[in-house]
């Protein structure tokens, strides 16, 4: 049960969600497999292997040591990749992959913490290439994700510069909590995986959604909840109000390598609450080449 809507006197809030497995039903970058596939940056052979990784991930989540070849492997794959290409075949194909996957119990979290006045924070391990657009087309009020060496090419150098992985995302939510004055003890947090645990020890109400065996006894053990998400469901159908352009919030904008499911920086900017989407679509390709680091968006 939700806390009722924010007292405006108190410290501000906001509810941190995982994303895979815990917002969609999916690893949000593999989903993405064909369409790179089809756009001719990998080979059938790696759509045949990110298929096995996709059916691993699905049938009982990947461990640390998996999380980590599988960070090298797609690290190493996305090399070279034009980002700009990355970005048009996420925008292109968005709508088709990631609605119908989307957790309806989610999204009803998702409007119930908005309807309470709180902010909506994705946090995913998955690049902002992808993160970001399913965050908007969610409706959250920022992004956290991984981020990649973009050369001066406008490519993939393969190179990771930070890892939104386990204590990094703990990491974020404590200087989020900072910069933007969330009150962490009144703050939620969602996951699916045992990896997350930093992260959902950060707030004062974690729960743990579909979780794998290692996050279901821990949270059995520290009595938090868990919350069983097993309706995908097209926004459209159930909730009009999140298919609708995001609502004018601010959006983290991190130019990240999309098949980089486990590598990268957790990069915030600053965006205007009554930015143009022509200024967003800029403040998104200018940050290709921007540092690392945690920033206001």
């Amino acid at each position: 049960m939700l806390d009722p809507v924010e007292n405006r006197s108190l410290p501000r809030t906001a509810a941190f969600f995982d994303l895979d497995k815990t917002v969609i039903a999916k690893s949000s970058t593999l989903t993405f497999s064909k369409s790179f596939y089809q756009g001719g940056l990998i080979n059938r052979r790696a759509v045949l292997r990110t298929a096995y990784t996709q059916f691993v991930f699905l049938a009982g989540g990947a461990d640390h040591d998996q999380m980590e070849r599988m960070r090298a492997y797609l690290s190493s794959l996305c090399r070279g990749w034009n980002v700009q290409q990355v970005k048009e075949i996420v925008a292109e194909t968005l709508h088709d992959l990631i609605d119908p996957i989307i957790y309806d119990e989610a999204a009803s979290l998702i409007e119930e913490h908005h309807a309470a006045g709180r902010d909506v924070v994705i946090v995913s391990t998955s690049g902002a290439e992808v993160v970001e657009p399913i965050g908007e087309l969610l409706g959250a009020d920022r992004v956290v994700a991984t981020r990649m060496v973009v050369g001066e090419d406008g490519c993939y150098t393969g190179d990771v510069e930070y890892y939104a992985y386990g204590p990094t995302k703990a990491e974020a939510v404590r200087e989020l909590a900072e910069s933007e004055g969330y009150d962490l003890a009144r703050c939620y947090a969602y996951s699916d995986s045992a990896t997350d645990v930093p992260m959902l020890e950060a707030v004062g109400h974690p729960h743990a959604v579909n979780p794998d065996r290692t996050l279901r006894k821990e949270a059995v053990a520290r009595e938090w909840p868990i919350l069983d998400f097993h309706r995908p469901v097209r926004l459209k159908q159930r909730l009009p109000s999140l298919s609708r352009p995001p609502r004018p919030v601010l959006v983290a904008a991190a130019a990240v390598g999309a098949a980089a499911v486990t590598a990268g920086v957790v990069w915030l900017t600053a965006r205007s609450r009554r930015s143009s989407a022509a200024a967003q679509r800029s403040g998104r390709s200018g940050s290709a080449s921007a540092g690392g680091g945690v920033q206001r968006k």
